[in-house]
């Protein structure tokens, strides 16, 4: 069985965050588990595949993950190392004023009509800034806060919002590949070994993925290197290899795409989440 081990990050009135580490020492299925309140589940590291009757969605840093309450679910690990994530609980009147009504389904309560959403580089640096300031004691409860209910409405805004356009088959096609290039974030893939590895053409692999993900493959993999840049840079004083360590071809293209993605530098994005 895997081991999970959870701290609580902060906790108020309104909301309770956790760091969650899972090992993922099972490859299977767990039992059938449910939360008691609904949460949304913010993954930083690592991948896990959620099962909800037949339906599955891949957990990794370019999703958030919406566990409806009462609703019974299964993980499975397909890779080695286990995950990490933020899950935030969050009063139910206060989730229900900020989730838009198309998310949700009608006469539910608060139940998210689907098991995740794709989330942008900005909700990906919000999601690194509160772990790193709340585990350094570099924050304040009420900046915190307001914080958190920033990567809220990021990640259920108009930004990342869309309604699901392909079918089954394609849907699973795209997770394959999503599993594929999280089992080796540094390696430079070409759409040719892609496709090889899948059991489909390039052309089609990049159409369906396009389509499912809204966004092209390459950019969906720039986006999962950078969310592990924000998960371990604080643990590298030469940013240089932490670029090789993920794949980039230099230092300068590290930083040109981080300051892209996130509007600031590595160098300053470390000393934020220290100061």
């Amino acid at each position: 069985m895997s081991s999970l081990t959870s701290q609580v990050l902060l906790s108020t009135e309104s909301l309770t965050l956790r760091n969650v580490h899972c090992s993922g020492t099972c490859r299977h299925r767990s039992v059938e588990e449910c939360t008691s309140a609904t949460q949304l589940v913010f993954p930083y590291r690592g991948l896990y595949l959620r099962h909800l009757g037949t339906d599955q969605a891949v957990a990794d840093a370019n999703h958030v993950l919406f566990f409806n309450a009462q609703e019974g679910y299964q993980v499975s690990h397909p890779l080695d190392g286990g995950d990490a994530c933020l899950s935030l609980n969050l009063h139910e009147a206060l989730l229900a004023e900020i989730a838009p009504k198309a998310l949700l389904h009608a006469n539910a309560g608060m139940a998210f009509r689907s098991q995740a959403q794709r989330i942008d580089a900005r909700a990906q640096a919000l999601v690194a800034l509160l772990r790193h300031s709340l585990s350094n004691g570099a924050i304040e409860p009420l900046e915190a806060e307001a914080l958190v209910f920033t990567l809220i409405a990021r990640s259920l805004g108009p930004r990342t919002s869309r309604q699901p356009a392909s079918t089954h088959a394609r849907r699973h096609l795209a997770d394959r590949v999503k599993v594929l290039l999280a089992s080796d974030l540094s390696r430079r893939w070409t759409l040719a070994e892609i496709g090889k590895e899948i059991g489909c053409s390039p052309v089609y692999l990049t159409q369906v993925f396009r389509q499912v993900e809204g966004m092209p493959l390459y950019r969906y993999q720039l986006q999962l290197r950078l969310a592990r840049s924000l998960d371990v840079i604080g643990q590298y004083e030469d940013l240089s290899a932490l670029a090789a360590e993920l794949g980039f071809s230099s230092h300068s293209h590290f930083a040109s795409a981080f300051r892209q993605a996130y509007g600031r530098s590595p160098t300053d994005f470390r000393r934020s989440s220290q100061a």
